[in-house]
C-alpha cells in the first residue's frame, strides 16, 4: 500500500511511523507546491492544521496521480475539513477520523506518544473501507468505526474546546483555570452551547476512546456548582499543566489558529440553527483578534473579568438584535 501524507508535524509523523512499521510505503509532501511530484497513492492523509486544508487540497490535486482510487483521510481537529475534501474529491473517497492518542514533541523535536487512545474512522460516503481499518489495526493502534462522521467530529470538538480558548485568551494553563470561578462558569455555558447546537443539528454525541463525550456533555446539564466541581476535577486530572493547542499557537506568535473551526464553528452553526452561542462567539472573536494583533493580549492576560465582560456584552447585543427582529 502507498500512503501520501500532507503535514509532517506530530500527527503526520506518528501515523507515518506506524504505517512504515508494518511495511507501508510512506511519502511526505514537500512544502513548496512547485516541488510536488505525482504519486500513485492508495491513501492520502491530511495532517495539517485546519487553516492549511485549502493548501493541502491544492497539494493533493497536484500529487495524487489517480484520485478516483485514492482514499483521503482527515484526522484533523475541528469541523469543516471533511467538507473541503468532499468538495474536491467526492464523499465516497473521503474518510473522517478522530485521533485520541495524546501526542507531543520534546525540546529536541522528538515525538512523544502516550500508550493510551485510539483512532476512530467514519466514512463520509457509502464505502466501508474495511481494508483501511484492517491496515491501521495491524499497526497495533486500537481502531474504532462509527457510522455518523459528523457526530464523531462534533464529539471530538466537544473535547477540544474544554480549557482551550479560555486558557489561550487568559494565558494560563488548565490547572490555573480552575482557580477562576468566573471563567469556570463561562466554560460550563460554553459546553451547554455545544450541546444545544448538536441537538439542533440532530447529532448524537459519540464516546471516543479514552474520552466519555456523552458524560462530558452531560456535565453541562447539571446545576452550575456541581458542574463546575466535576469539570474542574476532570481538567485537573487530565490536561493540568499541559498547554492547550490554542495557547501554544498564541505563544508561538502564529497569526492563525484553529479557533474558527472549534468555537467559531459552534457560533456559526448556532447562528444557522437559531441557537444562542455568546460564549463560543466571544472566545472565537477575541482569540482571533489576539492572534492577528498580539498587543491586544495584554487586555486579557490573567484578567477573567475582561473576558466575562465581553461575553455579557455579547449577550446584551444578541438580545437587542432579537427584540429588533
Amino acid at each position: 500500500m502507498n500512503v501520501y501524507i500532507v503535514g509532517k508535524g506530530a500527527v503526520g509523523n506518528y501515523l507515518g511511523d506506524l504505517l512504515q512499521g508494518i511495511g507501508v510505503d510512506v511519502v511526505y509532501a514537500p512544502r513548496p507546491l512547485a516541488d510536488v511530484k505525482p504519486y500513485d497513492a492508495d491513501v492520502a492523509i491530511v495532517a495539517v492544521k485546519a487553516y492549511d486544508t485549502p493548501g493541502a487540497v491544492e497539494t493533493l490535486r497536484a500529487a495524487i496521480a489517480y484520485p478516483q482510487k485514492c482514499v483521503f483521510l482527515s484526522p484533523q481537529n475541528g469541523v469543516g475539513n471533511e467538507e473541503e475534501l468532499i468538495s474536491a474529491f467526492g464523499a465516497d473517497n473521503v474518510v473522517a477520523a478522530s485521533l485520541t492518542v495524546p501526542i507531543g514533541r520534546d525540546r529536541d523535536g522528538r515525538t512523544n506518544v502516550a500508550k493510551e487512545g485510539a483512532i476512530t474512522f467514519a466514512p463520509t460516503g457509502s464505502t466501508a473501507f474495511n481494508w483501511l481499518v484492517a491496515t491501521f489495526a495491524s499497526t497495533g493502534l486500537p481502531v474504532k468505526v462509527v457510522e455518523d462522521w459528523r457526530a464523531m467530529k462534533w464529539s471530538k470538538l466537544a473535547l477540544n474546546v474544554v480549557a482551550n480558548a479560555s486558557c489561550a485568551i487568559l494565558n494560563v494553563l488548565p490547572n490555573r483555570l480552575v482557580d477562576f470561578d468566573r471563567i469556570f462558569a463561562l466554560e460550563i455555558r460554553m459546553l451547554r452551547e455545544v450541546r444545544a447546537v448538536m441537538q439542533a443539528m440532530g447529532l448524537t454525541p459519540i464516546d471516543l476512546p479514552r474520552y466519555p463525550v456523552r458524560a462530558l456533555l452531560g456535565v453541562a446539564t447539571l446545576p452550575s456548582p456541581i458542574a463546575r466541581g466535576v469539570l474542574a476535577t476532570r481538567i485537573a486530572g487530565g490536561r493540568a499543566t499541559k498547554p492547550p493547542s490554542l495557547l501554544l499557537d498564541l505563544r508561538r506568535g502564529k497569526p492563525e489558529t484553529e479557533v474558527n473551526v472549534l468555537n467559531g464553528a459552534v457560533a456559526a452553526a448556532g447562528h444557522e440553527h437559531r441557537v444562542a452561542t455568546p460564549v463560543n462567539a466571544v472566545y472565537a472573536r477575541v482569540l482571533d483578534a489576539i492572534a492577528h494583533m498580539p498587543q491586544l493580549w495584554a487586555k486579557y492576560r490573567e484578567r477573567p473579568e475582561a473576558l466575562e465582560a465581553e461575553v455579557e456584552a455579547e449577550v446584551r447585543r444578541t438580545r437587542a438584535l432579537a427584540r429588533g427582529m
